[in-house]
């Protein structure tokens, strides 16, 4: 190769290199429109990279340039289709960062001209995360068809997603109910809907699969919660039922023909029952223990004639005390909170793990509140008595079903809010005063192909300390061998 050419090839990368970089942008007296929305938002440190692209309605965003400035003055620099970090340079940024902000400096390129936007701040937060990774279900919207769906669990420090369980393998089964105790994995549980239908309990990596339901219980056993010793697995048994709108916006409805609440001792693999969470003329549902194991919290309503009067299906949320020792229920139960008389119905009771608040889902009607764009987040302060509706993170689509960190510092929830059509993981941190920050969507590497193209929602999300290990093969195998061991009911 010629000198000549040399220096002209070396001329042609330096002028198109000087293209795709900011010379002399127009400035203009706005925030950027990015996808997601991360703007003021408090992020834990070491969380996955904020990555985003800038969109606009006024041509083609041809390249994004961004400077990401940290309190001492380190930056961090990226420059391409859309905003792309480095993962290791953004958790030395995050890190080095803790109780102070970023600022952000966008530049974009649109049809051949180059605009700077106002800077605009992201917050790290003093509160960490000492979570691995969420767990959560991912299934294409349907109705009697799951097409492929499955248990999920993602790695919050990077990008990386590993299934747990698949319905793939196991002719087209239903994986759902899933949890673990206190987002710890070694106590995990999920339930197996179909032909094949079992509820699959781990204990250190001991995986016993019980038979779905019996005659005694009316119902399979989902919705569980741990005891936080580990012994106890509050579950609901619901007849469910769906139905749907010929007219108006809501799709379709989920309800119980009816339901009770029980406890599942895993040593003695008992079900423990009780007269006044098994009755005949209210149906009692999605429970949780309280984070010192003394009390059960649960959601009750007056049975009615479904489908008919389904919109007079409406939960208060009470509570039973437990004796974990004798594995016995106390003889009177608590309204706590009063949804009937406000005419609402309270769905999805989860107790901070500190034990100062409750969050809960608050609709119009019924408990299953995904399908309810009414349906908005609360939270009961235990201290005080008062609840609230967050008004700081609920939206004017569906904010439904929800779970805290283990230092109950941070929250994930789902929402439709991005479309109105599917649900996705948002997180947000609580401060001192009880007040919740921006909530910001789960980070992806390319976030507007991965969430503009994908046809999932994500539901029941929680937060893990660590990987779920849960051997694949075998599972697949207990799934489709059907071999189930029956639950004694005492």
């Amino acid at each position: 190769m010629t000198k000549y050419k040399i220096f002209s090839i070396l001329i042609i990368l330096t002028l198109w290199g000087c293209g795709n970089k900011p010379h002399n942008p127009e400035k203009v007296n706005a925030l950027p429109p990015i996808f997601p929305d991360y703007v003021d938002v408090t992020i834990p440190a070491g969380i996955a990279p904020l990555n985003f692209a800038v969109v606009s309605d006024n041509g083609e965003v041809e390249r994004v340039d961004v400077t990401v400035k940290g309190a001492d003055g380190y930056k961090l620099h990226t420059n391409g289709k859309y905003a792309k970090f480095d993962i290791d340079k953004w958790h030395k940024l995050t890190e080095e960062n803790k109780g102070k902000t970023l600022t952000l400096t966008v530049c974009a390129k649109i049809d051949g001209k180059w605009i700077q936007y106002g800077d605009f701040p992201i917050n790290i937060s003093n509160y960490p995360l000492d979570q691995w990774g969420l767990t959560y279900r991912r299934i294409a919207p349907g109705y009697e068809v799951y097409s492929k769906m499955g248990i999920y669990q993602r790695d919050l420090g990077n990008f990386e997603e590993f299934p747990i369980i698949e319905n793939t393998m196991t002719d087209g089964q239903c994986y759902n109910c899933h949890t673990s105790n206190r987002t710890n994995p070694k106590d995990f549980v999920f339930h197996v809907r179909g032909e094949h239908g079992a509820t699959m309990v781990s204990k250190d990596g001991n995986c016993t699969w019980l038979k779905a339901s019996n005659d005694t219980l009316g119902g399979s056993m989902v919705y569980p919660y741990w005891h936080p010793s580990g012994r106890y697995c509050a579950f609901s048994t619901n007849q469910t039922r769906q139905g749907f709108h010929i007219s108006g916006q809501k799709r379709l409805e989920v309800f119980d023909m009816s339901s009770d609440v029980l406890v599942y001792d895993t040593e003695k693999n008992e079900i423990l029952l009780d007269s006044l969470l098994n009755t005949n003329a209210w149906s009692e549902n999605t429970p949780s223990f309280s984070p010192d194991g003394k009390w059960l919290y649960f959601t009750t309503c007056l049975q009615q004639e479904y489908p008919l009067h389904h919109k007079d299906e409406k939960y208060n949320l009470c509570r039973i005390s437990f004796d974990e020792t004798s594995g016995r229920f106390g003889s009177q139960v608590d309204t706590i909170f009063n949804a009937v008389a406000m005419d609402k119905s309270v769905t999805w009771p989860r107790p901070s793990y500190d034990g100062k608040y409750i969050l809960f889902t608050l609709s119009d009607y019924g408990y299953f509140s995904i399908w309810h764009k009414e349906s908005d987040q609360w939270i009961l302060d235990l201290t005080t008595g008062e609840a609230r509706p967050i008004e700081e993170i609920n939206s004017s689509e569906a904010d439904s079903f929800h779970n805290w960190s283990d230092n109950s510092r941070w929250m994930v929830f789902t929402s439709r809010r991005q479309d109105g059509l599917y649900s996705h993981l948002y997180l947000t941190s609580i401060n001192d005063n009880g007040r919740f920050s921006k909530p910001f969507l789960l980070p992806q590497l390319n976030p507007e192909q991965y969430y503009r193209q994908s046809l999932y929602s994500f539901n029941t999300p929680d937060f893990t300390k660590f990987k779920v290990e849960l051997n694949s093969r075998e599972a697949i195998d207990a799934v489709m061998s059907d071999e189930r061991i029956p639950v004694k009911v005492k």
